[in-house]
């Protein structure tokens, strides 16, 4: 099974989520959480802060991810892991491929339209909003 991971990066107010705007397909233009793919024997944690790493120049030190909830797609022979977490300290972001763009978590992210995922992004974020609590108990 193909294994992939997405992250919600909030921003230390809580207040905005980062997103990258997809330079390629799937979902080409449209806006899409930051993760990747888990690489064969990687453990799923260290798969989420790497590609986090690549992807923004956010690492360990900035950020404590939580693992919040998973999809798996038996058709597709592929699952996807979802982890959530605050910075805890301002940071200057590197873009690897894709533009990144701080987003207010009041957006309608199930707008098809202007985000990938068929509405999926909007069920994650109402998941982490939901478990607020226990997902940033780390970060105050």
């Amino acid at each position: 099974m193909k294994e992939y991971n997405l992250i919600l990066v909030y921003d230390e107010k809580e207040e905005n989520i980062l997103m990258c705007k997809r330079a390629k397909e799937p979902y080409k233009g449209k806006y899409n959480l930051v993760g990747g793919k888990v690489n064969p024997g990687e453990n799923k944690l260290d798969a989420a802060y790497r590609e986090l790493m690549e992807e923004t120049g956010i690492n360990y030190s900035d950020i404590d991810l939580t693992y919040i909830l998973n999809f798996q797609y038996p058709m597709s022979d592929m699952e996807l892991e979802v982890y959530a977490g605050k910075l805890n300290k301002n940071v200057n972001l590197v873009e690897e491929v894709n533009k990144l763009y701080w987003i207010n978590k009041n957006e309608n992210f199930a707008d098809k339209e202007k985000f990938a995922g068929e509405g999926n992004i909007m069920h994650m974020v109402e998941h982490a909003e939901l478990y607020r609590n226990e997902i940033f108990k780390n970060n105050g």
